[in-house]
């Protein structure tokens, strides 16, 4: 299994303080999804002016970065430019780096139908598909909000047909938040799979909060997460298995990374050699 984790468990740490727990902790590679507080990674001195250092730095403790992780809504008609300058500095990165991913999120379609809404996001994926693929990069759209039902993503993949567009499969919002199984999700989509996020929670009285379920360490909910494994295994996935520790949304609520992210490292690497 290569392991990854994304930067939105750590918000507090600094640049040197990733790599280096990284590596302690047995990770091979890096997700940006913010750092310090700055969601828009591109705008910080580590991944602009100094970015050759910062590269020399990740290379050198033999670490990658698997992924820039972006706030794009691709089906967003409103922010659409904005979404494009966005895919655009990630791809500048990616050539930096030699990242092959940009996550992108689907969106809400507030009061859109879903047929206008497919259009939309069809028709933006394939730019941002074409931007990203020019420099060997694709954008990923991640099973969420409005899009995280398999039976609304596929067709989208179909009809964007693109080389520089995937899906990433977060393994917990299907299966938790709709119900989905693990194996329809993969029958719908898994000729586009090629990145994975991973996090367990239980479920929860929902009043008062954001969503009725809660984050737990990894291996203590009850997300089926070794069955998931074991599928995609059985089909044939040789991507990341990527740590996402909504630590920066949930400041007071989660364990602090210095426990989290050995934890999850410990148990993916027990639940690989459980794999059959």
């Amino acid at each position: 299994m290569k392991l990854s984790f994304t930067t939105l468990g750590c918000p507090g740490w600094s640049l040197d303080q990733i790599v280096r727990n990284a590596v302690e902790y047995g990770f091979d590679a890096i997700d940006f999804r913010g750092l310090q507080g700055e969601m828009n990674v591109w705008k910080l001195p580590e991944l602009s002016t100094n970015v050759k250092e910062s590269l020399a730095l990740i290379k050198d403790a033999g670490l990658k970065v698997s992924c820039f992780s972006s706030s794009v809504q691709a089906v967003s008609a409103e922010k659409f430019e904005q979404n494009l300058e966005e895919v655009k500095e990630y791809t500048r990165l990616c050539e930096a780096f030699g990242t092959p991913y940009i996550r992108v999120f689907g969106g809400k379609i507030g009061d859109l139908d879903r047929t206008e809404a497919t259009r939309l996001i069809v028709k933006h994926l394939k730019e941002m598909a074409q931007i990203a693929a020019a420099s060997g990069a694709k954008v990923l759209v991640e099973t969420h909000d409005d899009w995280t039902d398999c039976r609304y993503m596929q067709p989208v993949m179909e009809q964007v047909n693109h080389e520089g567009a995937g899906v990433l499969w977060d393994l917990h919002h299907p299966y938790r938040t709709i119900g989905e199984k693990p194996e329809d999700t993969w029958n719908a989509l898994g000729q586009w799979i090629e990145y994975t996020h991973v996090k367990d929670s239980v479920k929860v009285d929902g009043t008062g909060r954001r969503h009725p379920h809660k984050y737990v360490l990894t291996g203590q909910g009850d997300i089926p997460l070794k069955g998931m494994f074991q599928l995609l295994k059985d089909k044939g996935y040789e991507g990341y298995y990527v740590y996402e520790w909504e630590k920066a949304w949930y400041l007071e609520e989660l364990e602090e990374p210095e426990v989290a992210f050995p934890q999850y490292a410990q148990y993916m690497r027990s639940a690989s050699e459980e794999l059959r």
